[in-house]
């Protein structure tokens, strides 16, 4: 999937799985089976090099995949299934034996559907091994050995003919290649292949078509996920404003979609400029092309304001006729609002126009859809391309760098006036007229704040090039190019020369790091301070001057369903699936908490919020890990599917930001989280599952740690049926 967690680098994932093979490891390498993995640890921003099992890669793809989630999507193994019977009795129909082609089987569900619906025989094609090895297994625990054949290649490396992995070509084709954005997983690269090589001309396919649209919209909440707006600094002086760099301004953004959980963002966040716009369509019967397109469509505007954001998504008819559709439409757009079906591995689009641009009810535009072979993008014209000639036919690429640093959820954040005001508020009660300050996060305007509020001199430290080019335009654009002072270098690594010889009285952090994919990562911020201890002048302040790490005990809506077991799905047996997942799960760190963006999933607490560990900035990092045993109270009925975690960072005694729960939870226990954050989800596993049972668990006890050398936080769960009554 191209998503913009793919394309910025706070998203990426740290631990990366670089192999090194020296040439003269490379025999003892072979010879023990294991590989070299390179780690950059992103608490305490040290390299290392871990020496992990042959398949470690294979565990990690296969706990972080989505499975187990389609698994469960109810709607789309249904209309699958109703697909495949039709498309089989049609081939029937015509005195045809059916052969499938089924390419990216994954368990092999779709081609035990096929054979059970009548189908000759199936190739099913799987090119990642330990899931073709499981689609091996499954086939066979399923009886279907005799009519499926397995292969273990990329499709694009299939071979026909008498020696070949297929005899001859096949005529029906059934495929799930889709993502999001429906092409970003090379569907149409795909089919085009499958097409010229692999199937007959006019074969039947499921699905049948794919179908895109858009709707207009103007959104000043999902604008601020794209550009940075004026931010205002109230101080002693009066006001003060901090103006984007006019390279951000003129910036058409990442060439990436922002894929969300759509449903869960309020009607009130965005106002309709367009009906629901069918932009282009997809024939997978018929020969497919990958090359670049663009497919325009005049509306009438509803409303006049702002064009900023194309809200998009897709359906899939699975028979030629339509009858048979399953949709990703959002509620609003659903033809059946009551019953949608939730999932997690197809969700809608937020695309973003390169510039916003004022509209005026009634009047005519053309909204225009370009796509390459694995992306899509939008533009807005006032005529169509076809008769201005403008198709725009490069995808969008940002040249400001700020797309490339900070992802979606930090722009928000960096636009988020209250968090701001927060920070300032802060800032008014540590900063003295001498205060010379260090600014350490990823780019933060802290240092600006700083500059506003009256600090005598101020340095920030920008860890990458990228970075410290893009403050340096934004500190130009503000007329503190010679006010502010950035360091390229690494924190660690500073010197006192760095500093100018001075001794900084004020250390400020957000803290951000780039780097930073659980919600404890940024404790680098604690690392870097004890890093530059001997900078520090005597009472230097430390800003946030402690951090603590929050808990508490949920039941979710729906997000339970990415981790819970399948068993069995429309009639198939996959319990081998499921025992691969548990495994994938257990190998070491994937058995840890995992990064989820809980606005997207709503869920509500069985318990209150409690307090596990606490870090105190002020001081450097403990030589003794820090250690945390306790239970926590469950005080409403509920599944208990697991245990969300966040940091709470103490600006100053009187000032909190919190990385997880905004407010105390409401009666019910509905939850209102950060939306700027992702928080730390840890399943219990042995509790998935969407009922609470009679006699459930009153208590979760837990033991986290913190351990300084490494910078991990350890943890362990467990559901109790004792209660908690303080005795």
């Amino acid at each position: 999937m191209i998503s913009d967690d793919l394309t910025c680098p706070q998203d990426v994932n740290w631990q990366g799985y670089f192999r090194l093979l020296f040439s003269a490891k490379t025999q003892e390498l072979i010879s023990t089976m294991k590989v070299f993995c390179g780690r950059a640890n992103p608490t305490t921003g040290s390299v290392e090099w871990l020496e992990e099992d042959e398949h470690y890669d294979y565990h990690q793809e296969i706990a972080r995949s989505s499975y187990a989630d389609m698994l469960h999507d109810k709607d789309r193994n249904v209309k699958y299934y109703q697909g495949i019977r039709a498309a089989v009795s049609r081939v029937k129909e015509r005195g045809q034996k059916a052969l499938v082609l089924d390419i990216g089987t994954g368990t092999g569900l779709l081609s035990m559907m096929a054979v059970t619906a009548g189908a000759d025989f199936c190739y099913a094609i799987e090119v990642f091994k330990p899931m073709a090895d499981a689609a091996v297994k499954i086939v066979e625990k399923n009886g279907f050995s005799d009519k499926i054949k397995v292969i273990n290649k990329h499709s694009t490396e299939v071979t026909i003919g008498p020696d070949g992995d297929m005899p001859c070509r096949a005529n029906i084709l059934i495929t799930e290649l889709f993502d999001t954005e429906l092409i970003g997983e090379g569907a149409l690269p795909s089919y085009e292949h499958a097409h010229r090589h692999l199937v007959q001309e006019n074969c039947e396919a499921v699905p049948h078509r794919a179908n895109v649209y858009a709707q207009l919209v103007e959104s000043r909440r999902m604008w601020s996920w794209n550009k940075l707006f004026p931010i205002h600094v109230r101080t002693r002086h009066g006001e003060r404003v901090i103006v984007p760099p006019p390279e951000m301004e003129r910036c058409p953004g990442a060439p990436s979609v922002y894929d969300i959980q759509l449903n869960q963002v309020s009607p009130t966040d965005f106002t309709v400029l367009s009906d629901v716009l069918p932009m282009f369509s997809v024939d997978f019967s018929k020969q497919v092309s990958s090359s670049s397109a663009c497919h325009s469509r005049q509306f009438e505007l509803l409303a006049s304001g702002r064009a900023q954001v194309v809200l998009s998504w897709w359906d899939i008819e699975m028979d030629p006729e339509g009858k048979i559709r399953c949709t990703m439409a959002p509620f609003w757009a659903h033809a059946d609002p009551q019953v949608l079906q939730w999932r997690d591995h197809w969700m809608q689009c937020v695309y973003f126009l390169p510039q916003e641009e004022p509209v005026v009810q009634g009047s005519a535009l053309c909204l225009v859809a370009h796509h390459d072979d694995y992306c899509v993008w939008y533009s807005l014209q006032r005529t169509s391309p076809e008769k201005n000639g403008r198709v725009h036919p490069m995808r969008p690429v940002c040249d400001c760098q700020a797309h490339l640093l900070w992802n979606r959820p930090r722009f928000g954040e960096i636009n988020d006036q209250d968090r701001t005001d927060q920070y300032v508020q802060a800032l008014k009660t540590v900063l003295k007229p001498d205060s010379v300050c260090l600014c350490v996060s990823d780019g933060s305007l802290l240092s600006m704040l700083a500059y506003h509020l009256g600090a005598e001199q101020v340095f920030t430290v920008e860890s990458s090039a990228a970075s410290h080019r893009l403050m340096k335009k934004i500190f130009k654009a503000n007329h503190l190019e010679d006010k502010i002072k950035v360091i390229e270098k690494r924190p660690e690594l500073l010197t006192s020369a760095d500093l100018e010889g001075k001794k900084v009285s004020v250390l400020l952090g957000e803290p951000f790091f780039t780097t930073s994919l659980l919600p404890w990562h940024n404790l680098y911020f604690w690392y870097v301070r004890t890093a530059v201890d001997q900078y520090l002048g005597p009472g230097a302040v430390v800003m946030p001057q402690a951090a603590s790490l929050h808990a508490v005990v949920v039941e979710f809506r729906d997000l339970w369903r990415i981790r819970s077991p399948c068993g069995d799905c429309e009639g198939f047996d996959v319990h081998i699936m499921d025992d691969m997942i548990k495994r994938a799960l257990d190998f070491r760190e994937s058995k840890e908490a995992e990064p989820h963006p809980l606005w997207e999933y709503p869920c509500h607490s069985l318990s209150e919020p409690q307090q596990i560990l606490t870090f105190d900035f002020r001081q450097p990092v403990p030589l003794q890990p820090v250690r945390a045993e306790g239970s926590i109270k469950l005080r409403r009925p509920g599944r208990s599917h697991g245990a969300v975690l966040w940091m709470e960072y103490h600006l100053t005694p009187d000032s909190t930001v919190s990385t997880g729960l905004l407010k105390p939870a409401e009666d019910k226990g509905d939850c209102c989280w950060n939306p700027h954050c992702k928080q730390a989800v840890y399943f219990f596993s042995t509790t998935l599952g969407p009922r609470a049972p009679s006699g459930g668990p009153q208590a979760v006890s837990y033991v986290v740690e913190f351990h300084p050398d490494t910078g991990d936080v350890t943890m362990d769960f467990t559901l109790s049926n004792t209660r908690d009554d303080g005795h």
